[in-house]
């Protein structure tokens, strides 16, 4: 091996980062590359936001704004709260830069002249009211397994089906709500079957792979590998290049994974040796590493291999370390009702550390782990505060008063023998650990180093044996220190933010981050040496601080949260013309009748009368107002919206509400009596 070439699982840009991405796919790989580093090791760490697909366009028109402006503020936000975290890339690179386009289109045309694309007609569902083809996620019905409503059209969220969108019973378009039809269209398709048995035979070779990565491909092996599309019918993405596909855009699971390539070529073009990422691709003196999570384990050990071999230059994976998924206060995370931690909020309120240890403590390595704040108080308070911090801080302290820095070791007895021992031993037995993406036992085998300083400190009586063995007393604190910077230096991969204060409170000059991970365990402090300014390391984190977190997630879990939505990145405002604005009809109309929606806690049917046209329209006030409250009474519609189907429902238009900081709707209405129908400026 001479060099290591990681990624991380490219974020999808359509929302903000949550625990559930750092536990699986981003932590992991960051302690690993910052162990590889310390180690001396030509390590690369790559990423970037993924910004093509259907869910981006879907959110895009929902916000009324470009899929441009939206991949815009993600990428911003991601960046943002990954540098506050301690994300360390080398690149964190975006799959809407020409860089990448001009890769993935290289790629993709290498796999057409070779002829392993394949042409195929198929019907797809088509949108007469918004004029294109619909691709899976723009079209919902009737899941046809568990007969809920809702589904997608290539998933079923409720019962976790895969489905094929003509699967779909009473399907409609989700942006307008109309039926539509099926159409014959032209797509390649990438002959994936014709690579299974060499992806068996090179997945079998794969003895040190997680047992869950190499489970998961023999089940789709057993099930056979078949033809898998890689153009659609879409206005956002990579054009393709082949000619007579110059409409068709690039699938978005096929150029993602080259984003991992298109990411290293911009680094070596910002580091000024354009062909340096050719090292990194096509020698196989290479170790590549993708840090995923268990759902893109098809993407990563079947699909993208198979399109590697298909290029027929570039290196394949050496290891996909895929954990499993991390809940959240025992239920599953739901992005869609907002039952998440969001790192951007997480950072606001707390410190980066605290949840890099929890995460790396609980890391859902081999089966699911739970986050709950309880757990997280108590392990930042009784592990990082009581036990690790708590040594630091009584080491330094003590050293600084009494000896004014580094004291000479004197005479050594049993006890200080086992300590050198213990820190020679650390850097080796956490090496290990690491090295095998064990972070669990890692973070195990940190905190049994400082559990161990600060019973050698209690048994060795510094306090006593300053007033009777000053030479014994200073051979106990010169260990101890010895300790401190040791734990300095393990403890960097996953504390850093921390690590680099105790290497200054150390009064060492430079980075730990530069230090090297085998000297770790060295007696190298001399005597004599000036400390620097000692501080808290870890704070304690209160009931109160935490008992809104355990309140908002328990009201979400009972239906009773006022928002159900992701939290918005903080964005400037986006601004329309006033042709734009005068477009909207906005109009006074008359309740004639109201009803609750049957199985729909939060929706009204409403009759309305706008000035002569009676219609119907249903609104999510159920929770706000009883259906009596309503009837007479006129109300602002946005009457030229185009009608869409809610639970089998056709609502044509819109009731316009207010919504104050609690959550309590307010339903707008006139101060004073003006005909129904009448429009509103």
């Amino acid at each position: 091996m001479k060099r290591i070439l990681v990624t991380s699982a490219l974020p999808y840009a359509n929302g903000p980062i949550h625990l559930g991405h750092l536990a699986g796919a981003y932590l992991p790989a960051d302690v690993y590359v910052r162990y590889q580093r310390m180690k001396k090791r030509n390590v690369l760490y790559i990423c970037g936001t993924d910004e093509h697909g259907v869910p981006i366009a879907i959110a895009a028109e929902k916000q009324g704004i470009t899929p441009q402006q939206l991949v815009d503020r993600y990428y911003a936000d991601h960046l943002d709260t990954f540098t506050r975290f301690g994300m360390s890339f080398d690149n964190f690179s975006r799959t809407s830069r020409p860089l990448h386009h001009k890769t993935s289109q290289a790629f993709f045309q290498n796999l057409y002249d070779k002829n392993v694309l394949v042409e195929r007609t198929v019907q797809q569902f088509y949108c007469e009211t918004c004029s294109r083809f619909l691709a899976d996620r723009f079209v919902e019905g009737v899941c046809p397994r568990c007969q809920q409503p809702g589904a997608r059209g290539d998933q079923c969220e409720k019962c976790g089906s895969s489905l094929e969108q003509t699967e779909l019973i009473k399907p409609y378009c989700k942006v307008c709500g109309h039926t539509p039809v099926l159409k014959d269209t032209r797509h390649l398709f990438f002959k994936l079957g014709d690579f299974q048995a060499k992806l068996e035979t090179w997945l079998a070779g794969k003895k040190g792979w997680k047992e869950n990565v190499l489970n998961y491909c023999r089940g789709w092996f057993k099930e056979g590998l078949g033809e898998r599309a890689v153009t659609r019918d879409l206005k956002w993405g990579i054009q393709a290049p082949a000619a007579g596909y110059e409409e068709k855009m690039i699938y978005v699971w096929f150029e993602a994974p080259i984003g991992y390539i298109s990411a290293t070529k911009e680094w070596a073009e910002r580091i000024g040796q354009p062909d340096k990422w050719k090292e990194y691709w096509m020698d196989s003196r290479t170790k590549l590493v993708h840090f995923i999570g268990k759902d893109n384990i098809v993407f990563h050990a079947i699909i993208w291999p198979a399109m590697i071999m298909a290029h027929g230059d570039l290196i394949l994976p050496a290891d996909i370390p895929a954990n499993e998924f991390l809940n959240l206060q025992g239920e599953k995370l739901s992005t869609s009702r907002n039952y998440a931690v969001w790192l951007g909020e997480y950072l606001a309120k707390f410190p980066p550390d605290p949840l890099r240890y929890y995460l790396a403590a609980i890391a859902p390595e081999n089966k699911d782990a739970d986050f709950t704040w309880t757990e997280f108080q108590q392990r930042n308070n009784s592990e990082l505060a009581d036990i690790l911090g708590n040594f630091i801080n009584r080491t330094l302290t003590f050293a600084k008063r009494q000896f004014n820095g580094v004291p000479a070791a004197g005479e050594l007895n049993d006890l200080d023998r086992a300590m050198i021992q213990v820190l020679e031993k650390a850097p080796v037995e956490f090496g290990d650990l690491f090295e095998h993406y064990e972070l669990r036992r890692g973070l195990t085998a940190l905190m049994d180093v400082a559990r161990f300083a600060n019973k050698y400190f209690n048994d060795q009586q510094p306090w006593a044996t300053l007033k009777t063995n000053r030479s014994q007393c200073a051979t106990t604190i010169n260990l101890c220190l010895h300790t401190v910077q040791t734990l300095a230096i393990l403890m960097e991969p996953v504390l850093p933010f921390s690590a680099e204060k105790t290497w200054a409170m150390l009064g060492h000059t430079g980075s730990v981050h530069e230090q090297l991970w085998d000297e770790a365990g060295s007696l190298t402090l001399q005597p004599g040496h000036r400390l620097g300014q000692e501080q808290i390391l870890f704070s304690k984190i209160d009931d109160k601080q935490i008992q809104p977190e355990i309140d908002r997630l328990a009201a979400i879990s009972k239906n009773q949260s006022p928002t159900a939505a992701a939290p918005e990145t903080p964005a400037e405002p986006v601004k329309i013309s006033y042709d734009d604005f005068s477009r909207v009809q906005l109009r006074l109309a008359q309740v004639l009748k109201a009803e609750k929606v049957e199985k729909a806690d939060k929706l009204l049917r409403l009759e309305i009368l706008v000035g002569e046209e009676k219609r119907q329209i249903v609104a999510g006030i159920a929770k706000h107002y009883a259906p009596e409250q309503l009837i007479g009474k006129t109300i602002v519609v946005v009457a030229n919206l185009q009608p869409a189907k809610i639970r089998g429902l056709e609502s044509n238009g819109m009731l316009l509400a207010a919504e104050d900081e609690t959550g309590q709707l307010a339903v707008l209405t006139p101060d004073r009596p003006v005909s129904c129908g009448a429009r509103v400026k």
